[in-house]
């Protein structure tokens, strides 16, 4: 019998975190997988509620209320997950940052109506932010604030952190190829699209291939990149924005300017987790083309494309580390 080209793929979503989940799987290769599906999913609403910024009874509300006042104990996953934070904002030369709430209050992307702070604002905000602000305390598994009006928030990395903890159930219960996203921006995908018949295909597998959109054409493909047991986060300016005077300001953030970030249009990071490519997407755009590289260089577990804009009339930079011919197509 001659196999089709392609798997059915069954694909199930539901609405979370503000942005569309869903899980995708080839029909043919778990029985229970829409059920499967749908209980991994569940589990991304019980994360939100514990992550939320915007929700006051939130683990991560709970934090904010407290720990400017006393040390807060918190879950040993969320510690971890605080733990990997600062520790990304050290590799990063302080370009990750997840005290950085204040600032993303002050320019009005929280409320989703961009708007250019006034210079005290600005400083006000600023005084707040830093991750030298946040006190952790491994033998006790607590979270302090060093000064009142420190905020955290979790919104670069907690898609992702929720994309690794449905995968991480799915693989448990028995599903062993399946591509997950959030939004399309946060993608974790295991084991293949395709699994050959080693007659039809000398290797008998086909990774899971990701479209990376061009943004300097709305609508159209950069390149592709191909998955298998890895992660992918993108970030973009042009996600959020507003114009103001004639320049568009996105919503990533400089920590250590208060200003948004410039001089990158998207940067896309391939990790082994979900949770590690979303907070180094967000990283890479703050930091630029130079240090991306510098950083990937020392990191070997990390790729990357990132596209610059460019300047007097050239054309945009296209920068890529970290991914061979097999993972990258541009």
């Amino acid at each position: 019998m001659v196999r089709e080209k392609h798997d059915p793929l069954i694909r199930v979503s539901r609405r979370a975190m503000a942005c569309p989940f869903e899980v995708c799987f080839p029909a043919a290769r778990c029985e229970d997988g829409t059920q499967l599906a749908i209980e991994a999913l569940d589990l991304v609403d019980t994360l939100e509620k514990q992550l939320s910024f915007f929700q006051p009874t939130s683990l991560i509300g709970a934090i904010n209320r407290s720990a400017a006042h006393a040390p807060v104990e918190v879950e040993p996953w969320l510690f971890d997950l605080l733990a990997l934070a600062t520790r990304l904002h050290e590799e990063t030369g302080g370009a990750y940052d997840i005290t950085s709430a204040p600032l993303w209050e002050a320019w009005g992307f929280a409320r989703r109506a961009g708007k250019i702070p006034s210079d005290d604002q600005l400083a006000e905000a600023r005084s707040h932010v830093g991750s030298h602000l946040l006190e952790l305390d491994s033998d006790r598994r607590t979270v302090s604030f060093r000064s009142p009006g420190v905020r955290i928030s979790l919104g670069s990395l907690g898609k992702g952190y929720a994309l690794d903890v449905c995968g991480r159930w799915l693989l448990e219960s028995g599903m062993d190829d399946f591509l997950l996203h959030g939004g399309q921006s946060s993608v974790l995908a295991r084991g293949f699209l395709e699994r050959r018949p080693p007659e039809m295909d000398q290797t008998g597998q086909r990774p899971w291939e990701i479209g990376i959109s061009d943004p300097r054409r709305p609508g159209q493909r950069l390149g592709i990149v191909r998955l298998h047991d890895r992660a992918l986060g993108t970030s973009a300016s042009q996600f959020q924005s507003f114009r103001h005077r004639g320049r568009r300001y996105g919503h990533v953030l400089d920590p250590r300017t208060g200003w948004p970030a410039d001089g990158v249009l998207s940067t896309t990071v391939v990790a082994p987790t979900a949770v590690l490519a979303d907070a180094l997407s967000t990283a890479f755009h703050v930091m630029g083309s130079t240090d991306s590289l510098a950083y990937c260089r020392t990191h070997p577990e990390i790729g990357m494309v990132m596209v610059c804009p460019g300047h007097r009339g050239a054309d945009a930079g296209v920068f890529s580390a970290g991914l061979d011919e097999s993972e990258l197509s541009l």
